[in-house]
């Protein structure tokens, strides 16, 4: 496992975030994959991408973060990546709501500089890793 990129999928309608998100993950050994709504992950991932992290927000067009997570769910598709909600969507009863989908983590994009999110997605990782040291 040293030494592997590991594979993120980041799904936000917001192309410049997107994009953003996209360079600073591969700059920190991360393979990344981008979709720009719900329906587009879904199809990736039934295309059998099988990504160790799905970071994506809650409000896009076609099929929200919550529409999206119940699918990938209900069909488990890629049942063992971690999955993270990246919004600013910031109620309890959003947070409450994706932890009832199965998320790892909720991270609040208002609060949060670049750095700060690549660095939770990576302690959220670690938490959730079964690697032998």
């Amino acid at each position: 496992m040293e030494g592997e990129k590991r594979k993120i999928l980041i799904v936000d309608d917001d192309n410049f975030l997107l994009d953003m998100y996209a360079l600073k993950f591969s700059q920190n050994s991360f393979e990344v994959y981008t979709a720009g709504n719900g329906v587009q992950a879904i199809e990736k991932l039934k295309g059998g991408l099988n990504p160790d992290v799905l970071l994506m927000d809650i409000i896009m067009p076609e099929m929200d973060g919550f529409e999206m997570l119940t699918q990938i769910n209900n069909e488990k598709l890629s049942p063992n990546s971690i999955k993270i909600i990246l919004s600013n969507k910031s109620e309890q009863s959003d947070i409450e709501r994706g932890n009832s989908l199965g998320v790892a983590g909720y991270i609040i994009k208002a609060n949060s500089t670049p750095v700060e999110v690549i660095n939770q997605v990576i302690n959220i990782l670690g938490k959730n890793a079964v690697i032998p040291k």
